[in-house]
């Protein structure tokens, strides 16, 4: 299973991106969602298969504190959303991971919960990691309000009109989640229990699922408010702008070494992703059907630009500089001239090697939309039941081989300068998640996890130095075991040639932005709004079906979401 990305992959006389190109930290901080991006899968599953939502149990006072339940079936499973909405001070009110109290909280429940069970999860549920959860609590999440514009949206409402479009432009979510937590932590249920279930099988779609959910608990929130306070002159929330309201999202430091810790899943995701480029490039000529739908991709990305601001001036300037090339591209699709010219897909890659990197990773996104479902059997392949396992019997000679083709660039790297090692990853006591140190000026790096991938391959490239090369790998880790982990990275290499990430973890270069970026471009998010180096806040699921347009048969064509 672990090799299902290989075994679906690309004709092999598609040639794909170079892994020393498409994963340094740079350009996978340059990374745009696409059409295999996870929350787009869930939404064409929840189309296809008729999924319609349900609101059992909504019990709010006029203030909108209380209980909610959502239930739905999905690929003969039912499942619920449990939410919680309490008074929270203002003071109280915190983004970091470790606050204790929130506005929201959640628990996607696996069937339909009974009275018992709902107080269950009121006792708990808000507590979050403090709390007790069992086997079929599947998703435990929380979230605070954007208070300033849930206020304005409920005042708006409540006075008979509409929110104002630049705010909700500006914003673009009412809730904004500062965790989501599956695959067992706290005591929920493992990934097995979901891993075969159909329209959960993929990447975090259990996750998704949940997110989508709260985007829907949050618009029935904001309108429930709006309608206890002036229910003569309430009015709800236009098609249009519901629609535009998706869930924002706080992420830091806890995330970025999941790339680094999942090589097996990151080649699969990137793998996908790159196949799908591939198929797209080769394409010898285009329609007019996708003439034009390259015209109006380019059109909807440019006003997507147009509307995206952020307070960060490093992405600020880049987001201006790729508004400026975006423009003075767009004489490249003429059609008259994509016509004239043989494997016009190609050619604009091609000419897009003399833009920025956010210009071609903005390129190849819109290219791979612009191809629609040809690509959707390759979200089949993003998944990875488990990690490829060492390989004893290789002989040295072949691990040398694999080592020089894949880790060419973990051996020019100079160790010996003082910012090659400036910084370390650990873990937090006191809330158990990773954090990142300055070697120099903080305490602590005798706790150091073993992100130093290029390091580790180094000492082992000296190691393999003096050994025959017909020895075994087991033979030669059972003299140099502290050698294993990177040895069986290395195998690993063979098949997933896009499991890692090919550059130095350690550095003072080393941005923990551009891998939470890449991450968080696979889940389906945009707008990236940084608030340092080292967090960042999203917005995801906007422009997406609502329960409603789901049930009505609406597809999946959110990407680059626009206010019109």
């Amino acid at each position: 299973m672990a090799n299902r990305a290989t075994a679906i992959a690309t004709a092999p006389q598609l040639a794909m991106r170079s892994p020393d190109v498409v994963m340094r930290l740079r350009r996978m901080g340059a990374s745009f969602p696409t059409r295999l991006s996870f929350l787009r899968t869930l939404i064409r599953r929840l189309a296809s298969s008729g999924a319609t939502v349900r609101r059992p149990v909504w019990s709010m006072d006029d203030n909108g504190f209380g209980d909610a339940v959502y239930t739905f079936r999905l690929g003969g499973h039912d499942y619920s959303l449990v939410a919680f909405s309490c008074p929270l001070p203002d003071e109280q009110r915190s983004d970091r991971v470790i606050a204790e109290a929130w506005d929201t909280s959640f628990v996607l429940y696996d069937g339909i919960p009974d009275k018992a069970e709902i107080e269950r999860l009121r006792e708990n549920a808000p507590r979050q990691e403090a709390g007790r959860f069992g086997p079929r609590d599947l998703v435990l999440s929380r979230a605070n309000k954007s208070v300033r514009f849930f206020e304005h949206v409920v005042d708006s409402l409540a006075r008979g009109r509409q929110p104002e479009r630049d705010r909700l432009g500006e914003v673009g979510y009412l809730l904004r989640t500062t965790a989501v937590y599956g695959n067992g932590k706290f005591g929920i249920a493992d990934r097995c229990v979901l891993a075969e279930r159909e329209g959960l099988t993929g990447p975090f779609q259990a996750e998704m699922l949940t997110v989508w959910l709260i985007r829907e608990f949050s618009h029935d929130l904001v309108e429930h408010v709006a309608r206890r306070r002036a229910p003569e002159t309430f009015v709800p929330l236009a098609r249009e702008l519901r629609r535009h309201i998706g869930v924002g999202n706080s992420t830091g430091l806890g995330m970025a070494p999941f790339l680094a810790n999942h090589p097996q899943l990151l080649n699969n995701w990137v793998f996908a992703r790159e196949s799908a480029l591939a198929r797209v490039r080769a394409k010898r000529y285009l329609d007019a059907a996708a003439l034009d739908r390259l015209g109006d991709l380019w059109r909807q990305a440019g006003r997507h630009l147009d509307q995206w601001s952020v307070e960060d001036d490093s992405l600020m300037a880049r987001i201006l500089s790729l508004r400026g090339e975006w423009a003075e591209a767009q004489a490249w699709i003429d059609p008259a001239r994509l016509r004239a010219v043989s494997s016009p897909v190609a050619s604009l890659l091609e000419r897009s090697q003399f833009m920025s990197v956010d210009f071609q990773e903005l390129l190849a996104a819109l290219v791979i939309e612009m191809a629609g479902a040809e690509n959707d059997d390759l979200t089949d392949g993003m998944a990875a039941v488990r990690e490829t396992t060492l390989q004893p019997g290789m002989r040295l000679a072949a691990l040398r081989r694999l080592l020089r083709d894949h880790y060419g660039w973990a051996l020019t790297i100079a160790f010996d300068r003082p910012a090659e090692t400036a910084q370390f990853w650990y873990v937090s006591e006191e809330k158990l998640e990773p954090r990142l140190g300055r070697r120099a000026a903080e305490a602590g790096a005798h706790l150091e996890l073993p992100l130093d991938i290029a390091r580790q391959v180094q000492r082992l490239a000296a190691d393999l130095e003096d050994e025959a090369e017909t020895q075994t790998v087991a033979a030669f880790l059972a003299r140099f075991p502290q050698h294993r982990h990177a040895v069986r990275r290395i195998q690993m290499a063979a098949t997933a040639p896009y499991s890692e990430i090919r550059d130095n973890l350690l550095s003072d270069r080393c941005l923990p932005i551009n891998m939470l970026r890449c991450k968080l471009a696979f889940f389906g998010a945009s707008k990236f709004d940084p608030r340092s180096d080292r967090w960042t806040r999203i917005t995801l699921f906007q422009g997406a079906p609502t329960r409603d347009e789901i049930a009505a048969g609406e597809t999946d064509d959110c990407w680059l979401p626009v206010l019109r």
